[in-house]
């Protein structure tokens, strides 16, 4: 289960803690955080939102591995999940200070930490839905190597985004803005920020 996984990053209160709703005339329109399963596509849709809006654009994942110097990959090998995803939240704060900027951030970090309440609360979220079975395809067929994946046959893998889509699932729906990922169409999505 991901709640016992709030004490490893040091936070009070309840990761499953829901938040509410927030109109957006009190949305801070300076940063949007794209949060979802890997492979939905964040890093892309990042790019070209940022490219639409003249903003800048920013990744947690590639934040993460220029800081640290090691691929999330090898970092989950050499490491731990507890300990990535510790240092994953502090990443992610630091883009608090960042102005007009897109944010694409890895697949768990809106589920770890209290980190989806603090995007929230910090920027516009979006939720960019997936089905299980596109992302098990994208995931497959992916040049990325991805720690909680590994080693998994077809049918493994499967089966566990599947459960695993399941149990994060929660943690994406507190988002401000859901959109579908598989048919993103970046003129409606601009058409509801506006």
């Amino acid at each position: 289960m991901l709640g016992h996984r709030t004490r490893d990053c040091e936070t009070r209160g309840s990761v499953h803690s829901l938040v509410s709703r927030v109109s957006k005339s009190r949305v801070n329109m300076s940063r949007i955080y794209l949060v979802g399963y890997m492979g939905a596509g964040k890093t892309t849709a990042a790019k070209r939102i940022a490219t639409r809006l003249g903003w800048d654009v920013a990744d947690t994942d590639a934040m993460f591995e220029e800081k640290y110097r090691i691929s999330i990959h090898d970092f989950f090998h050499k490491y731990d999940e507890p300990l990535f995803r510790k240092l994953e939240s502090e990443i992610l704060k630091s883009t608090e200070n960042m102005e007009n900027t897109v944010i694409s951030t890895g697949g768990g970090l809106a589920c770890h930490c209290d980190n989806m309440e603090w995007m929230n609360r910090h920027g516009l979220t979006v939720f960019m839905r997936i089905s299980p079975e596109a992302a098990a395809d994208r995931i497959l067929h992916s040049k990325r190597k991805r720690p909680l994946t590994d080693n998994k046959n077809e049918v493994e893998l499967a089966e566990y985004i599947r459960q695993h889509y399941a149990e994060r699932l929660p943690f994406y729906e507190q988002a401000k803005i859901t959109v579908k990922s598989e048919d993103f169409d970046l003129d409606s999505f601009m058409n509801l920020i506006k």
